[in-house]
């Protein structure tokens, strides 16, 4: 699994014009799921993502989002698998099948809250509009 993880000052997604989740300060975690990753793999992600420290709590830097109780927004990516190597055209053959996708990305979203987390999701299989503001800008790529 892999995920893009954007803290952000404020993030929300749309679908058909209509917000359909969003959030003040917290994480933009942005999750693409391979057809080889399973229900540890999800679990071992959420632990990482709800531990990372690099939130702000006041005067306080490098905070965990399980620490301070934060906000997290949850957004299926399958677009992270892109395969690129044989031309400009990209592949997805790596991403997996929404029936295998679709539980992962939910896994994490629950392991997420489990650990405190205030967490919204987007539309899965929906064509949605992500708008975010990146804060400091700080941007990671987590692999499980």
């Amino acid at each position: 699994m892999r995920a893009v993880v954007q803290r952000v000052t404020h993030a929300s997604v749309q679908v058909e014009g209509a917000e359909v989740a969003g959030i003040g300060a917290g994480l933009l975690v942005l999750v693409g799921v391979a057809h080889t990753d399973d229900a540890p793999n999800a679990t071992a992600l959420a632990h990482k993502i709800a531990w990372l420290r690099i939130l702000r709590d006041g005067g306080r830097e490098d905070v965990s989002a399980a620490s301070i109780s934060a906000a997290a927004l949850v957004v299926s990516q399958f677009t992270l698998y892109a395969d690129t190597s044989s031309g400009r055209r990209p592949s997805w053959r790596a991403a997996a099948a929404s029936a295998v996708a679709r539980p992962l990305v939910d896994q994490v979203a629950r392991e997420l809250a489990v650990r405190g987390l205030r967490v919204q999701t987007g539309l899965f299989g929906a064509t949605m509009s992500v708008s975010s503001v990146n804060d400091g800008p700080v941007t990671i790529l987590l692999e499980e």
